[in-house]
């Protein structure tokens, strides 16, 4: 049983995985900074600074100003702006790694094809076979 458990730990798939899940942790944190500092910033300015963030229905007794404060009181609220926020917050970040995505393909693409156009061999072109057919014929 541990010669399999060694066996599954070595193998490419494993280690791959854990690279990419690390990889993938350290990307999301640029993600969040680019949307979260660059981003909502600008999309703040077009919409003339609308934060879906602070709307919410209060489901108990008493009014209050903000959500901070309703949650501070610990009142039972209903925080559909913070649900919104989130939605549009995923919609950027989705938005945001399909190009950055889309970008990596078309660069992997380009050196794939470099490399194919580097290791292609380099054969007799096809007017050379047909002048050694034709002179083949003549003897």
């Amino acid at each position: 049983m541990l010669q399999e458990f060694k066996n599954f730990i070595a193998r490419g798939n494993v280690v791959d995985m854990a690279v990419g899940i690390i990889i993938g942790a350290a990307f999301t944190a640029i993600v969040n900074s680019l949307v979260s500092d660059l981003i909502n910033p600008i999309i703040g300015v077009i919409t003339g600074g609308l934060d879906f963030s602070n709307l919410f229905v209060n489901l108990g007794a008493g009014n209050y100003a903000s959500l901070a404060a309703a949650k501070e009181a610990g009142a039972p609220v209903f925080a559909y702006g913070s649900f919104i926020t989130a939605v549009i917050n995923f919609l950027i970040i989705a938005f945001v790694v399909f190009l950055l995505v889309k970008l990596v393909n078309k660069v992997k693409d380009a050196a794939v094809k470099k490399e194919a156009a580097a290791a292609a061999p380099a054969g007799p072109s096809e007017l050379d076979v047909l002048l050694e057919i034709r002179d083949a014929l003549k003897k």
